[in-house]
Order: C-alpha cells, then sequence, then structure tokens
C-alpha cells in the first residue's frame, strides 16, 4: 500500500467555507490577490464575441460568492443580462458610465478603460 491515495473523504476539514468546494480546486484566494491597488476597472471589449460588445468589470478583490451577487445587482441596474467568469464581471452592452456611477455610489474608485 506504499502507492495508495485518499480517494473520498468525508471529511469537511478540507472544504473551503467560502465557496464549498476542495481545497485544492478552490480559486477564492486567487480570485481576491490578483489586484492590489482597489481600483474598480470597467471596459468594453469585442473580442471573441463576434461584434458584440460587453461591459468587462476587474478589480473587485471579493469571494465568488459576493462577486455574483454584485453581478446580479449590476445587471437589475442596468436592464441587460450578464455573468461572472474567473473574478471578473462581464454585462452585456456598453454600459460603462451606469456602471461607473453604481460603483462610486458605494465608495469605490472606478476607471474606464477601453474603447
Amino acid at each position: 500500500m506504499a502507492n495508495s491515495r485518499l480517494v473520498y473523504s468525508t471529511d469537511e476539514s478540507n472544504i473551503c467555507s467560502t465557496c464549498s468546494k476542495v481545497f485544492r480546486k478552490c480559486k477564492c484566494t486567487e480570485t481576491q490577490s490578483t489586484t492590489k491597488d482597489d481600483i474598480v476597472r470597467v471596459s468594453r471589449e469585442t473580442k471573441g464575441r463576434k461584434g458584440a460588445g460587453v461591459t468587462v468589470i476587474t478589480g473587485l478583490n471579493i469571494n465568488p460568492v459576493e462577486l455574483k451577487e454584485i453581478a446580479r445587482k449590476l445587471k437589475i441596474q442596468c436592464g441587460a443580462g450578464g455573468t461572472t467568469k474567473s473574478g471578473q464581471i462581464e454585462i452585456q452592452g456598453d454600459k460603462r458610465e451606469i456602471i461607473k456611477n453604481f460603483f462610486e455610489k458605494g465608495g469605490k474608485k472606478v476607471k474606464l478603460s477601453g474603447g
């Protein structure tokens, strides 16, 4: 049994309390440490979307659960669809000014970037 490894365990000590995933698959700490300047960046992208533009929000150093909640509020505020992908929020359409006002009311520093 020198080459044995644990396949399944009901022990909850190796599960992240934030995202409920196993620690080796958890990306909560990676998301929180990507940017350190606490500036929310709002940009518009069309690459890989067949010309359809989306507004991308990066620089939010929060866990995935809170990120989804902010995305939900932004989608309601903008009246558009959207999603969260790899620590950033994507809102359909060019909604940079609406999103900028949303974060400034919350006390965040916001930078508009991209065309």
